[in-house]
Protein backbone atom coordinates (compact mmCIF):
# COMPACT_ATOMS: atom_id res chain seq x y z
CA UNK A 1 0.00 0.00 0.00
CA UNK A 2 1.71 3.43 -1.19
CA UNK A 3 0.44 6.43 0.51
CA UNK A 4 1.78 10.82 -0.03
CA UNK A 5 1.40 13.66 1.73
CA UNK A 6 3.27 16.91 1.32
CA UNK A 7 4.79 18.91 4.28
CA UNK A 8 5.91 22.53 3.86
CA UNK A 9 9.26 23.82 5.34
CA UNK A 10 9.80 27.35 6.31
CA UNK A 11 13.56 27.60 6.91
CA UNK A 12 16.50 26.96 5.05
CA UNK A 13 17.16 23.97 7.10
CA UNK A 14 14.52 22.12 9.28
CA UNK A 15 13.51 19.24 10.65
CA UNK A 16 9.66 18.21 10.25
CA UNK A 17 8.29 15.49 12.39
CA UNK A 18 5.99 13.62 10.22
CA UNK A 19 5.41 10.37 13.04
CA UNK A 20 1.53 11.25 13.49
CA UNK A 21 0.58 11.60 9.94
CA UNK A 22 2.63 8.21 9.45
CA UNK A 23 0.69 6.67 12.44
CA UNK A 24 -2.50 7.80 10.72
CA UNK A 25 -1.85 5.99 7.64
CA UNK A 26 -1.45 2.57 9.25
CA UNK A 27 -4.40 2.93 11.57
CA UNK A 28 -6.10 3.60 8.14
CA UNK A 29 -4.49 0.32 6.40
CA UNK A 30 -5.76 -2.10 9.31
CA UNK A 31 -2.31 -3.52 9.02
CA UNK A 32 -1.36 -4.91 11.86
CA UNK A 33 2.43 -6.81 11.36
CA UNK A 34 4.71 -5.32 8.80
CA UNK A 35 7.19 -3.20 7.68
CA UNK A 36 6.39 0.73 6.83
CA UNK A 37 9.29 2.79 4.60
CA UNK A 38 9.26 6.56 4.72
CA UNK A 39 10.61 8.25 1.67
CA UNK A 40 11.50 11.32 -0.03
CA UNK A 41 11.85 11.95 -3.15
CA UNK A 42 14.22 15.02 -3.26
CA UNK A 43 17.72 15.43 -3.33
CA UNK A 44 18.61 17.96 -1.04
CA UNK A 45 15.90 16.18 2.10
CA UNK A 46 16.22 13.42 4.16
CA UNK A 47 14.23 10.81 6.25
CA UNK A 48 16.01 10.59 9.81
CA UNK A 49 15.11 8.69 12.95
CA UNK A 50 16.02 10.28 16.21
CA UNK A 51 14.38 12.01 19.13
CA UNK A 52 12.18 15.01 19.20
CA UNK A 53 10.96 15.07 22.77
CA UNK A 54 13.97 17.20 23.56
CA UNK A 55 13.37 19.76 20.35
CA UNK A 56 17.16 20.61 20.85
CA UNK A 57 18.45 17.38 19.45
CA UNK A 58 16.99 18.01 15.95
CA UNK A 59 18.37 22.00 16.20
CA UNK A 60 22.32 19.91 17.41
CA UNK A 61 22.30 17.57 14.21
CA UNK A 62 21.12 21.23 12.06
CA UNK A 63 24.18 22.56 14.00
CA UNK A 64 26.73 19.97 13.81
CA UNK A 65 26.04 19.02 9.65
CA UNK A 66 26.40 22.54 9.15
CA UNK A 67 30.27 22.76 11.07
CA UNK A 68 31.19 19.74 9.25
CA UNK A 69 29.78 21.22 5.85
CA UNK A 70 30.34 24.42 5.19
CA UNK A 71 28.05 26.21 2.83
CA UNK A 72 29.06 28.06 -0.21
CA UNK A 73 32.38 26.08 -1.37
CA UNK A 74 30.69 23.17 -3.72
CA UNK A 75 31.15 22.81 -7.40
CA UNK A 76 27.58 22.03 -7.78
CA UNK A 77 27.10 25.93 -5.76
CA UNK A 78 27.35 27.49 -9.53
CA UNK A 79 24.50 25.74 -10.17
CA UNK A 80 22.04 26.51 -8.18
CA UNK A 81 23.68 27.61 -4.50
CA UNK A 82 22.94 24.45 -2.82
CA UNK A 83 26.03 22.36 -2.70
CA UNK A 84 26.12 21.66 1.02
CA UNK A 85 22.27 20.92 1.16
CA UNK A 86 22.72 17.77 -1.32
CA UNK A 87 25.61 16.71 0.63
CA UNK A 88 24.08 16.46 4.04
CA UNK A 89 20.76 14.99 2.47
CA UNK A 90 23.62 12.27 0.89
CA UNK A 91 24.91 11.59 4.74
CA UNK A 92 21.71 10.98 6.07
CA UNK A 93 19.39 9.45 3.10
CA UNK A 94 16.10 9.60 1.61
CA UNK A 95 14.50 6.91 3.60
CA UNK A 96 13.89 4.91 6.79
CA UNK A 97 12.17 1.58 7.23
CA UNK A 98 10.50 0.75 10.53
CA UNK A 99 8.77 -2.52 11.73
CA UNK A 100 5.10 -2.12 12.41
CA UNK A 101 3.65 -4.79 15.13
CA UNK A 102 0.26 -4.69 16.80
CA UNK A 103 -1.05 -1.97 13.93
CA UNK A 104 1.90 0.58 16.27
CA UNK A 105 5.51 1.92 14.80
CA UNK A 106 8.03 0.05 16.64
CA UNK A 107 10.47 3.05 17.32
CA UNK A 108 11.97 3.17 20.63
CA UNK A 109 10.59 5.39 23.60
CA UNK A 110 12.06 8.69 22.93
CA UNK A 111 12.42 7.97 18.70
CA UNK A 112 10.41 9.63 15.82
CA UNK A 113 10.56 9.98 12.58
CA UNK A 114 12.01 13.30 10.77
CA UNK A 115 12.12 14.74 7.42
CA UNK A 116 15.14 16.76 7.12
CA UNK A 117 14.68 19.84 4.80
CA UNK A 118 18.62 21.75 3.92
CA UNK A 119 16.97 23.60 1.00
CA UNK A 120 13.88 25.50 2.13
CA UNK A 121 11.73 26.27 2.48
CA UNK A 122 9.37 24.64 -0.23
CA UNK A 123 7.07 21.72 -0.09
CA UNK A 124 8.50 18.28 -0.09
CA UNK A 125 6.40 15.28 -1.00
CA UNK A 126 6.80 12.11 1.62
CA UNK A 127 5.73 8.36 0.16
CA UNK A 128 4.73 5.99 2.85
CA UNK A 129 4.89 2.64 1.67
CA UNK A 130 3.12 -0.60 3.84
CA UNK A 131 3.87 -3.87 3.53
CA UNK A 132 1.73 -6.57 5.30
CA UNK A 133 3.89 -9.21 6.37
CA UNK A 134 1.29 -11.40 7.82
Amino acid sequence: MLSTFNISSSNKTEMIDVTSKIEEIIAKSNIKEGLCNVYVPHATAAVIINENYDPNILLDIQDALSSLIAEGKWRHDSVDNNGAAHIKASILGPSETIPINEGKLLLGQWQNICVADFDGPRERKVIVTLIKTS
